[in-house]
């Protein structure tokens, strides 16, 4: 089982990764505005679609309030590009092909696959929620509720 050590107040794992449009995102760059980092198990799935669909539906919100959001797996791009396609997800969908990040964040699980979680971030890289084993519905509304808050 993953064995999450973070907690809010610590510094968040810098990393950087390449997204569906090829483009690399360094957590370490988006100083400034907060982020919403979530990971899930796998592109298309029931419970993923429900999370990734919910976090667009509050997008807005998020825009808002100053943040970004990412989503985290370890399907390729090509995964990733169909997934975001298919269900106009406005946001990047980052490759983790070797899980070093979910490592990084304690969400790789005995499953060989990620924890469904999720991380907010603030302007100075500190965690200031982190969410670890939750229901697609309970990552959305407990990440609004932490940018809102």
């Amino acid at each position: 089982m993953a064995d999450t050590k973070l907690k809010v107040g610590d510094a968040a794992p810098d990393f950087d990764l390449v997204s569906d449009q090829d483009t690399h995102v360094k957590l370490s760059e988006q100083r400034g505005k907060r982020v919403v980092l979530f990971f899930y198990p796998k592109d298309d799935t029931p419970g993923c679609t429900r999370q990734a669909c919910g976090l667009r539906d509050n997008f807005a919100s998020f825009q808002s309030n100053n943040t970004l959001v990412f989503g985290v797996s370890p399907d390729n791009q090509t995964s990733h590009q169909a997934f975001k396609s298919k269900f106009s997800l406005p946001y990047p969908l980052l490759v983790d092909e070797g899980h070093k990040v979910a490592e990084a964040y304690g969400v790789w699980g005995e499953q060989q696959r990620n924890v469904r979680s999720h991380f907010v971030i603030d302007e100075q890289g500190k965690l200031a929620d982190v969410q670890v084993q939750v229901t697609p519905e309970e990552s959305v509304s407990r990440a609004v509720g932490a940018i809102a808050g």
